[in-house]
């Protein structure tokens, strides 16, 4: 897949076209359902030309406020976690685990996630904070970590990966790991998502750090998402990028987001692992995306059009050739907004392997 960047359509009026709300949302998400063969609800899709590969559509969250809101996505009666988590894997073959960048996972709840979900479910778990360079509560750490943590650093507020030294920080990645082992000893996880913040930006330092946790994740499959537009600026650029990752073993996140600021990144169309690709789509929202003191579900308050969706069918379609899995998650987690466009996108691709 040569390297290159989608061109996003015009954007109409926002509010009108990209915001319009539960209710429209939800009769979009009527209509893809109804155009959707039921054996492709919940399933993974099969690549074209390829019963060996395959497809996975689902969203970037299911727990998120707006989303469990009273009719929005999940219909009456479904409202406790053990009830949301079972819905869910009944319409989608894949979610995002947001919640452990936040905070550091439980073993026991990844074995409730085990429990509660089909046998060809996956689970991609998001890294925690400090395991890519960005700060977390202290608070919110396991007390088995905190005690070991130095005085003067236990006292803070917030701390960085940085602020740790190597033992502690092996501490933390071994915590990760060992928690997510029920769902690795059943199939069930897809891989980690490691995202980086704007301000990791191309340097030896940083490559380092990307070589030391290749070796922490020991083959586990792990994909990559930037969030500096340094790391793909001109074509130079952008080869050493996927290159370092293929020599990593890493897979690179393609991505669709606001461009023109320091955060954006283009979506650069490229498989480096070939036993995993994956896409993420934030929606186009730029006057929240870098703003201060914004809710993060704001800046994800976005629905694609069908033409918007129908621009990234080669792009998928292409990844699948290549690897073995290919993953596309909606963050535009904003009420039913990802739901409706990973609802619609499965249609247009089952509606594309029938024809």
């Amino acid at each position: 897949m040569a390297p290159r960047s989608i061109t996003p359509l015009p954007a109409p009026d926002l509010a009108a076209a990209h915001d319009p709300g539960f209710l429209v949302a939800g009769q979009r998400a009527a209509e893809a359902l109804a155009g959707t063969p039921p054996d492709a609800i919940g399933r993974p899709l099969p690549s074209p030309g390829s019963e060996s590969r395959e497809i996975r559509i689902g969203t970037a969250s299911w727990t998120d406020p707006t989303m469990t809101r009273g009719g929005v996505f999940y219909p009456p009666g479904v409202s406790t976690a053990d009830a949301r988590l079972r819905y869910y894997a009944e319409q989608f073959s894949v979610v995002e685990v947001d919640s452990s960048y936040y905070a550091l996972p439980d073993r026991g709840i990844a074995q409730l996630w085990a429990d509660r979900t089909p046998p060809t479910f996956s689970f991609h778990v998001k890294a925690h904070a400090l395991m890519t360079g960005q700060p977390t509560e202290v608070a919110r750490l396991p007390e088995g970590l905190v005690m070991h943590l130095p005085v003067e650093i236990a006292t803070k507020t917030k701390i960085y990966g940085k602020d740790l030294d190597p033992e502690l920080l092996e501490r933390v990645w071994e915590h990760f790991l060992d928690a997510l082992t029920p769902l690795r000893e059943v199939g069930k996880l897809g891989g980690v998502l490691l995202q980086y913040p704007r301000w990791f930006v191309p340097s030896r330092a940083n490559t380092d750090m990307l070589s030391a946790t290749a070796r922490y994740l020991d083959g586990l499959p792990a994909t990559v998402e930037f969030r500096n537009h340094l790391w793909f600026e001109g074509d130079s650029s952008t080869r050493r990028t996927l290159d370092l990752l293929r020599d990593l073993g890493l897979t690179h996140v393609m991505v669709d987001g606001p461009q023109g600021l320091e955060s954006s990144v283009p979506a650069v169309p490229a498989v480096t692992t070939h036993t995993l690709a994956m896409i993420r789509l934030h929606g186009r929202r730029s006057a929240t995306w870098e703003a201060p003191s914004v809710p993060t579900v704001e800046r994800y308050r976005y629905l694609y059009s069908a033409a918007e969706l129908e621009r990234w069918m080669p792009l998928i379609e292409s990844a699948a050739t290549e690897a073995t899995r290919t993953i596309v998650f909606f963050n535009n987690c904003y009420g039913n907004y990802g739901a409706t466009n990973a609802r619609e996108l499965v249609s247009m691709l089952s509606r594309t392997r029938s024809a």
